[in-house]
């Protein structure tokens, strides 16, 4: 875990609520860390191909891949396979039509090729462990956990979800995801809100937003928060210190959504993830 110099980490004492707090914050840190670092995770990744129905090599990839009306199609050469779900394949392989936002990975000696369907187009995206990308990781920096950045909100349903048209990390792609309603929220006497997407496990919610810290300390492009399922009343707790990056923070190789139109906070958010050590090296 790595939090920005130029903020104070709050809480004096030791056991008290506060100390609980931040070390409960330290702890999903590194898990969160952790899972972006796997051999496999986004960071392994090493470039982002859209197959045509013209057959090409693909480097970090092993046969000849195309894609058309039925899906992907791998034709693996002499000597080459890929073990997918389990059993392995040579020679022609088809991976079928995805559904949106699905992925297969096909293992190939200790890399996997993923194939996924991103907006409406077929993509594949190898994945090695030893990419320096992942191999020089040294955590995410982050502003120190304050719970005055812990707040509660009021989830407000729509009559039904709504399809919402966002861009992408990638010119021109688009994703469009179902928004079952809004969050309220105050801060410092103003009231905001943000339009919230289906969440990971059934009724949780999760918020993509930037603020007046993007492009500043924070990714410009997006932030992601997640909201537990809403209390009877309604009720929502936005734990904005765990406001996070998505991949696309990181690479160049991911498709992430953007915010909504109506997600771009006037209020500087001074908590959860900042811009990646990767990023300002690039940019450097």
């Amino acid at each position: 875990m790595t939090v920005q110099d130029s903020t104070t980490a709050t809480g004096t004492g030791t056991g008290t609520a506060t100390d609980a707090f931040v070390a409960e914050w330290e702890k999903w840190h590194h898990d969160k860390d952790t899972a972006l670092a796997h051999e496999h995770g986004f960071l392994a990744v090493t470039g982002l191909y859209w197959p045509t129905s013209e057959p090409q090599l693909l480097p970090g990839a092993p046969g000849v891949w195309s894609a058309g009306d039925d899906g992907v199609t791998v034709e693996l050469g002499d000597g080459e396979e890929l073990v997918v779900d389990g059993a392995t394949v040579r020679g022609r392989h088809g991976f079928g039509v995805l559904p949106e936002r699905a992925s297969v990975n096909a293992v190939w000696g200790d890399a996997v090729i993923e194939v996924a369907r991103r907006g409406g187009q077929d993509v594949i995206r190898p994945r090695h462990p030893d990419h320096p990308l992942r191999t020089a990781f040294t955590g995410t920096p982050a502003y120190a956990p304050d719970p005055r950045w812990r707040l509660t909100g009021t989830y407000v349903a729509f009559p039904e979800p709504r399809p919402t048209t966002v861009g992408a990390a990638v010119e021109g792609l688009e994703h469009v995801y179902d928004a079952p309603g809004k969050v309220r929220f105050e801060i410092d006497g103003q009231e905001l809100e943000l339009t919230a997407f289906e969440g990971g496990a059934p009724g949780a919610l999760l918020v993509l937003f930037t603020d007046a810290t993007s492009g500043v300390t924070t990714y410009a492009a997006n932030r992601a928060l997640k909201i537990d399922v809403p209390g009877p009343d309604g009720r929502v707790v936005l734990d904005f210190n765990r406001a996070t990056n998505l991949p696309c923070a990181y690479t160049d190789f991911a498709t992430c959504p953007l915010p909504p139109a109506g997600n771009r906070l006037p209020v500087a958010i001074e908590a959860g993830e900042t811009i990646p050590y990767e990023r300002r090296s690039a940019a450097a």
